[in-house]
């Protein structure tokens, strides 16, 4: 059985870091939910239309594809905008478990994939067809300076970007591994490397624990549940 990963962080705490170390020293399948979701609006694509009509010509850059830090800037920390985008692109969980689908259905027994998605507690059932989902934390100023200069981005722009981030300390509770990625790269990508031996001797054993999201998922159920009762009866 090959062994699937997700993955997932704020931005710019180091969840791309983690993944691209997987390829490069251990041959991981690597896809990242950003990109694939990226392709699903390129032009021709019924989305890309949708976008268009709904944020405005002005999101379309010279080369003709949507520029992302134009649409972001419309976006980010907007929650009825970021909902709009949404609508726009189209079926995002289908996409993301289609991937997921197929890499269950046809990777070998000793292969490793990973998922690396910003909401792969929240945006889905991504979590739930993982054999383990691991999540980076990062010090909020560390990743605001990280992310200012990986993106050339003003403090103003970083800290725009950072409005809908969550945090990570609300959503560890559903990840299998909590990484801290505050000190250097090589310490931080050492524990990742004892935790991947870990992870696949367990598998090796049949010794994998139950997803931690599947009980985190149903709290938040019971949550929501229970709020929708008291309103109706408010």
């Amino acid at each position: 059985m090959p062994l699937i990963l997700g993955v997932t962080g704020s931005i710019a705490g180091g969840k791309s870091a983690l993944c691209e170390h997987l390829v490069a020293k251990h041959g991981a399948i690597h896809v990242d939910a950003d990109k694939q979701v990226h392709g699903m609006y390129e032009p021709g694509k019924p989305a890309f239309d949708r976008i268009v009509a709904e944020f405005g010509a002005d999101v379309v850059g010279e080369d003709g594809f949507i520029n992302r830090r134009v649409l972001g800037a419309k976006t980010f920390g907007e929650p009825e905008r970021m909902a709009a985008l949404g609508k726009a692109i189209g079926d995002i969980e289908a996409e993301l478990l289609g991937v997921l689908n197929h890499w269950h259905h046809t990777l070998a027994g000793d292969q490793i994939a990973v998922l690396e998605a910003v909401n792969l507690f929240e945006g889905g059932r991504y979590a739930g067809r993982c054999h383990a989902s691991w999540l980076v934390a990062t010090d909020d100023e560390t990743a605001l300076q990280r992310l200012m200069t990986r993106n050339h981005f003003s403090r103003e722009e970083a800290v725009q970007r950072f409005a809908s981030a969550r945090d990570w300390q609300e959503r560890a509770p559903a990840a299998d591994r909590v990484f801290h990625n505050d000190g250097t790269l090589e310490e931080f990508l050492a524990g990742v490397d004892a935790a991947l031996q870990e992870t696949l001797a367990a598998q090796r054993e049949g010794a994998l624990p139950e997803v931690r999201w599947l009980s985190w998922e149903g709290r938040r159920d019971r949550r929501k549940q229970a709020k929708e009762q008291a309103d109706v009866e408010s």
